[in-house]
């Protein structure tokens, strides 16, 4: 430095304009950034020629006290214009959240549940009562007896079946009418101690002309019932032969005591067999053909074996069965078992193919719809064997047979 030179005086900072400066431009950005400007910051606005712009107000008269204070301060200079920015800060609107999404949890997948099988029932065996008989089917027609061929086809009928039963095939009723109480119960008093003395005929061949009609048709047929007794056990057979079409048999076997047949089997066959099965020790009837059992009644008989059992009542005390009684005894089939009601008639002649013979005139009267009325004629001199059956059905077919030959 040099020592002669006179020093410059040096010049101080002007800090009140340099922070007037400072917060007039951070006022205006606040300004900005709020979108107005107020009236009160015109003041701090500098215009070019160093002056502040004067708001537009009413002039004021200056009052004494103000004029002395403006004498007594000297004026202090003003800074230089400053420039203000017109730019206005535009504030993006926050973007709205977005809605929260609500994921459903994944449905379980249902388990199947097994059922437990049920444990093995170990089956109860009850013994039938012999005293409960079931009801009779109504909606079907009763089977004929062997001996009548009521079911005989004309001669030029292709194969049907040749033996004949009690009643003829006929359409069901929609509703089977009831029963009377006789076919299906017999007497409570009727146990096998209280059945009346039998004594079965002796052992015989009976030949028989067979005529008849169906459905105005007539036709003839021969038939033949072997009847064997022996050894306290019979055998009965009774066979039916049509010219060209074939035969029919029906048998019957089983015990003899002291009230007369005790059947086991009873059998019908054409083309195939069915039967009937007599279960003395539990008291049924059971059949092949899958109907259902019945109760096994004292005293019952077959659709063969009745013939045999009536003679044998009649031969045991043939007084015992005046005119206008009635015997009844269940007859079974193959299917079922009602109970069956014979009307003792007179004494009378009836002449046959074989000869004339004094006879007496049983007859089984319909007691419901589709019954069969069957009719058989016992002579006393073949120890009340059958001479003569007929069997007249519902619908007007008759079957006729008649002894033609003595045993």
């Amino acid at each position: 430095m040099n020592p002669n030179k006179p020093a410059t005086p040096s010049v101080a900072p002007r800090w009140p304009t340099l922070s007037a400066l400072v917060l007039a431009v951070l006022g205006l950005h606040a300004v900005l950034l709020t979108g107005g400007l107020p009236l009160n910051l015109l003041a701090a606005t500098v215009l070019p020629d160093g002056t502040a712009p004067t708001p537009h107000t009413e002039p004021k008269a200056p009052s004494p006290t103000d004029s002395a204070i403006t004498a007594a301060a000297p004026r202090a200079p003003l800074p230089a214009a400053v420039q203000v920015s017109t730019v206005r800060w535009i504030v993006p609107a926050p973007a709205p959240e977005p809605a929260p999404v609500v994921v459903a949890p994944p449905r379980p997948k249902p388990v199947k549940r097994v059922a437990p099988k049920p444990a093995p029932v170990e089956p109860v065996v009850v013994a039938q009562a012999p005293a409960a008989p079931e009801p009779e089917p109504q909606a079907q027609p009763e089977p004929t007896p062997v001996p009548v061929a009521a079911d005989l086809p004309p001669p030029a009928a292709p194969a049907p079946p040749i033996l004949a039963q009690a009643e003829a095939p006929a359409p069901a009723p929609a509703e089977a009418p009831a029963a009377p109480a006789a076919e299906h119960t017999p007497p409570a008093t009727k146990t096998a101690a209280a059945l009346p003395p039998a004594q079965a005929p002796a052992s015989a061949r009976l030949p028989y002309d067979v005529t008849g009609s169906i459905k105005g048709i007539h036709y003839k047929a021969q038939g033949t019932l072997d009847w064997t007794l022996a050894d306290g056990r019979y055998d009965a057979r009774m066979e039916m032969r049509v010219m060209l079409l074939g035969s029919r048999s029906q048998t019957s076997t089983g015990r003899v005591g002291p009230h007369g047949l005790e059947p086991e089997r009873f059998g019908d066959k054409s083309r195939s067999e069915k039967a009937a099965h007599f279960d003395a020790a539990q008291h049924t009837i059971r059949f092949s053909s899958n109907a259902p059992e019945v109760p096994l009644l004292p005293g019952a008989q077959d659709r063969l074996s009745l013939f045999m059992q009536i003679a044998a009542l009649l031969q045991a005390r043939p007084q015992a069965y005046a005119a206008g009684q009635t015997i009844e005894m269940q007859v079974a089939g193959t299917g079922d078992a009602p109970v069956w009601q014979f009307q003792v008639g007179e004494e009378s002649s009836i002449t046959v193919p074989a000869g004339e013979f004094k006879v007496r005139h049983l007859v089984r009267q319909p007691r419901k719809e589709f019954d069969s009325t069957v009719e058989m004629w016992l002579a006393p001199s073949l120890h009340h064997l059958p001479v003569r059956l007929r069997v007249t059905q519902a619908n007007g077919d008759v079957a006729d047979q008649q002894l033609n030959q003595m045993p």
